[in-house]
């Protein structure tokens, strides 16, 4: 396994994202990122679009990382995009990852998920299959810290 960088300076938001109750990944995900010298504001589970956006702004984040696990991230995360540029922080790096969407036949649907959430505003979407390391490890690139 590679040597994950450290990140001085670099902020990120992690909750699980609308009606979700599962947050065991953005625990993980919290874990990761601290370990890799980011600052991070854990939301926790059941957190509202704007939630997010308010917590990237009070520490000045460089991403929002959106969890979902329970098939309804494709709709919950609809409009996040707006919202951010609505706020001032149209530029913020949008990440969503887990079980994004039903059906749960992601293998065969993932092409047209990856679109529908880059068509929403988001840089990335994960499957549930990503570890937090390699999460970390593409954060890095897309800041240009690695």
């Amino acid at each position: 396994m590679s040597e994950t960088k450290k990140a001085p300076n670099k902020a990120v938001v992690i909750g699980t994202i609308g009606k979700d109750a599962h947050m065991i990944g953005g625990w993980v995900l919290t874990q990761a990122f601290r370990d890799a010298g980011y600052q991070v504001a854990f939301l926790g589970a059941v957190v509202p679009q704007e939630e997010f956006i308010n917590a990237a702004i009070e520490i000045n984040a460089d991403a929002i990382l959106c969890s979902s696990l329970y098939g309804m991230g494709i709709i919950d995360c609809e409009g996040m995009r707006e919202k951010c540029v609505e706020a001032g922080i149209g530029d913020i790096l949008l990440y969503a990852g887990g079980q994004v969407a039903a059906p749960l036949d992601l293998v065969n649907k993932w092409p047209e998920i990856e679109r529908r959430f880059a068509d929403m505003g988001f840089n990335r979407v994960f499957q549930n299959t990503v570890t937090a390391e390699a999460t970390v490890e593409i954060l890095n690139k897309d800041l240009g810290l690695s």
